[in-house]
């Protein structure tokens, strides 16, 4: 029997497994994707939000401030990205004055520091290239930027080197409490455990429906993005946000952490637990609403397009605790945007309420941090022949664009809960993120999986199964 289950290996499941590990007990994570950040932690922004648009007294609003305090410290002991930019959510002329003061002091009450509401002029002076018709904004020097793909695999990573134990492909079809204990269904297997951990994201309905008697529901809401090639990604500095609306913070316009520029979300209700898709008309309201914050947005600088889904509860705020109806099972439900700058804080509260359930001495061999892949497009020179000299491998450029060498893509492999997918090396390693999106690397890279893996390339998918990128062989050499 295992001590505890989680269900969801996103960038919440990931933080809560980490925070576990550190005590002596056994730990498992299912997940129905196959790798980490698969569903709604890859798709998103990639902000840590300060912390003022959350109503007083929710757990958004505490978890939030809380999680974005931690992000800088847990950056430097995980080794992945962060930048702090701040950000700025913007007045237009015309707009209601009072609903940007009512932020204000919204965040005032959540604690975050630093607040400020600042005139045109000194707008201007922060960000040159933000629309003439601004005339106000609400500053938040406290507001950061990550990578959603590299925070998760970090934390996951962490986990795995500290005993916890990752299944993927394996969905969660059925949950039963008997005698104590749950006994979970999941990839045609039954797994039994102490505690489960429910953090599905979107399905984290469906899972909680399995086994608690009081009902909850999830609507996936739908954010459709645009990602901008790096030759723009200094027209801005800070995060720019328009005013939120009850759908969500609106279309923001960002610079990213690797140097992009980013215009997004959408909110869009949706049914399909799966709708990835960007529409035509999604993509045309992306880029007519962050025209609204920059000065001649470049809509011809757009390499790509992408989709992600929040997990919205039907009460409007995250659900974690313990149900009342099903000791043991503790819920991490609802949990949409601030989810990710939440997402460490969360980790810390839902191991404490697994502590306090199950007393375990701490793990004496814990280890607390962990190193990154090696980027040879961020590296000095002195690293980069150092690298070079160690492995030859990391002088053989695979994508151009990104400047990702065969060498990364190895330890991207090799590592713990290393890279099995063509999207599994881009999350790690850029490879394909730049703007041929994977037009040239991508054979290549299949080659490398294939050798590594030691599988054939018609082996070799974009995503795990029913995404084969090779149907066999056309022709043979005579």
């Amino acid at each position: 029997m295992t001590d505890v289950i989680i269900i969801g290996a996103g960038v919440v499941g990931a933080a809560i497994a980490r925070e576990l590990s550190r005590k002596d007990r056994s730990v498992l994570v299912l997940e129905k994707n196959s790798d980490v950040c698969e569903g709604t932690s890859k798709a998103n922004s990639g902000i840590v939000h300060g912390g003022y648009d959350a109503m007083p007294g929710t757990k958004k609003a505490f978890f939030n401030v809380k999680g974005s305090l931690m992000m800088e410290e847990l950056s430097k002991t995980l080794d992945f990205p962060y930048k702090r930019n701040g950000s700025l959510v913007l007045l237009p002329d015309g707009a209601d004055e009072e609903t940007l003061d009512a932020l204000f002091q919204r965040g005032l009450k959540n604690g975050v520091k630093g607040l400020e509401i600042i005139d045109r002029d000194r707008l201007h002076e922060l960000e040159p290239n933000v629309n003439d018709s601004v005339r106000k904004a609400l500053y938040v020097p406290t507001g950061a930027l990550v990578c959603p793909f590299l925070l998760t695999i970090a934390l996951a990573e962490n986990a795995a080197v500290n005993g916890v134990e990752f299944r993927f492909d394996t969905e969660v079809t059925d949950i039963r409490k008997e005698d104590g204990a749950f006994r979970v269904f999941a990839g045609g297997e039954e797994y039994s455990s102490r505690y489960v951990i429910n953090a599905a994201g979107v399905y984290a309905d469906v899972i909680h429906n399995m086994v608690c008697p009081q009902k909850i529901a999830i609507r996936p809401v739908r954010g459709q993005y645009c990602l901008f090639d790096r030759t723009v990604g200094s027209v801005i500095k800070h995060t720019l946000f328009s005013l939120p609306t009850a759908m969500g913070k609106g279309v923001l316009v960002t610079p990213t952490v690797h140097g992009n520029l980013m215009a997004g979300p959408t909110a869009e209700a949706v049914d399909d637990r799966e709708a990835t898709n960007t529409t035509a008309v999604g993509l045309e309201t992306v880029l007519q609403k962050g025209s609204l914050s920059v000065n001649s947005l470049p809509g011809r600088k757009v390499i790509t397009s992408f989709a992600g889904l929040r997990a919205r509860e039907k009460g409007g705020d995250f659900i974690i605790g313990e149900d009342r109806n099903v000791p043991g099972f503790i819920d991490v439900s609802g949990i949409e945007s601030p989810g990710l700058s939440a997402a460490p804080a969360i980790g810390v509260h839902v191991a404490g309420l697994v502590n306090e359930l199950d007393q375990r001495p701490d793990r004496k061999d814990f280890a607390e941090t962990r190193k990154g892949t090696p980027s040879m497009a961020n590296a000095d020179e002195k690293t980069r022949q150092r690298l070079i000299k160690e492995n030859p491998a990391f002088a053989n450029v695979i994508c151009r664009c990104e400047l990702v060498t065969e060498g990364e893509i190895i330890d991207a492999i090799k590592r713990p809960l290393g890279a099995r997918t063509l999207d599994g090396v881009k999350r790690r390693v850029r490879a394909g993120m730049g703007r041929c999106q994977a037009g040239f690397c991508s054979p290549k890279v299949a080659q490398i999986l294939s050798r590594e893996l030691g599988i054939s390339e018609e082996e070799i998918t974009k995503s795990g199964k029913g995404s084969e990128i090779l149907k066999g062989i056309a022709k043979h050499d005579i």
